[in-house]
């Protein structure tokens, strides 16, 4: 059995050849696999080279400067080792202002979860202009820290402050709200004021909260309060985890005591009330009023080592309080 032969045809005189390459026969194009890594690395792209230029090189620039005494403008600076660390662990100042961060921690972080899940639960119920409510509530949050910091200096104010306005009313005498002892108390209502970024969060954890659980509950008898507590909370642990990691490392690094300072300038961290003389104002104060740019960039970066630690803490200690519908740890 033979086989014919296909006569080829001949090109025409003159004709181009065509250009396009043609790929060699057996050489398999990219996987699907690479294309999606190629496609992931090119959309992350920017958010990577933003993480490199602007968080990676920061802090790498601050570890360098911790062990020199550079003042942000002489080049009369030299190496000195650990001695701004050494220092640091001896400096009264610093430990007082970390201590009365970590007690502003303590106490506002709470607070905050506490109002934002108790107006979340509100504005979850069916109420008319529930939309409405849920905006208000939520306005505060979008406001740029700088404008809340000058509204709630100028209604504290205590000269022409509406708070001292509204005493005056019922015969009280004018207070120094923005001095010691009241000027913590109005740093934890600039915080609280916030609270409606937390209330979105937690209402989108409300939401996710399976009704037949709760019909469950009724029909077995249980109060509101004991299904909340049984329920709802255990449902929302990873939410409130969230929040409260989220919030301890917000809170330790506030800069509104600045914004509230009698004096009202960039220059005011020394007008600055004793209570809320905070970690973060005393870096401040060293890298702006002193000009100890190597100390104060030890003062973040042993602030930096402490949140890690308090959230790998955090982690630890609440394992087996969070409740996950999936299992974290399973492997794919």
């Amino acid at each position: 059995m033979t086989v014919e032969q296909i006569p080829s045809v001949a090109e025409p005189p003159g004709a181009a050849r065509s250009a396009v390459p043609v790929r060699a026969a057996g050489r398999p194009g990219p996987s699907m696999t690479a294309r999606r890594h190629r496609a992931f690395y090119l959309f992350t792209s920017p958010w990577i080279i933003g993480f490199l230029l602007l968080t990676i090189v920061p802090m790498a620039y601050a570890l360098w400067l911790s062990f020199t005494t550079f003042d942000g403008i002489s080049p009369n600076w030299r190496y000195v080792g650990v001695d701004n660390y050494s220092e640091l662990f001896s400096d009264g100042q610093t430990w007082d202002a970390l201590g009365r961060t970590g007690l502003f921690a303590l106490t506002s972080v709470p607070l905050s979860i506490i109002a934002g899940l108790g107006l979340a639960v509100l504005v979850n119920r069916p109420l008319k202009a529930r939309g409405l409510f849920r905006t208000l509530l939520y306005l505060p949050a979008v406001v740029p820290p700088v404008g809340a910091g000058i509204a709630f200096k100028q209604l504290f104010d205590q000269n022409s402050g509406a708070a001292n306005g509204v005493l005056n009313i019922f015969g009280i005498d004018a207070l120094g709200w923005l001095n010691d002892p009241y000027a913590r108390y109005v740093l934890l209502m600039t915080v609280l004021w916030g609270a409606g970024n937390i209330m979105i969060i937690s209402l989108a954890g409300l939401q996710d909260v399976p009704r037949e659980l709760h019909e469950a509950a009724r029909i077995d008898g249980a109060s509101a309060w004991r299904t909340f507590r049984s329920i709802t909370v255990p449902l929302l642990s990873p939410v409130l985890l969230f929040q409260t990691v989220t919030g301890m490392i917000a809170s330790v690094q506030t800069i509104m005591p600045l914004l509230l300072s009698p004096d009202g300038t960039t220059a005011g961290v020394t007008a600055i009330a004793h209570s809320n003389y905070m970690y973060m104002m005393h870096v401040f104060a060293e890298y702006f009023a002193l000009g100890r740019y190597g100390y104060a960039s030890a003062l973040l970066w042993v602030l930096f080592v402490l949140i890690l630690i308090a959230t790998g803490l955090i982690f630890r200690f609440t394992s087996g309080v969070v409740f996950y519908n999936v299992d974290p740890e399973a492997k794919k």
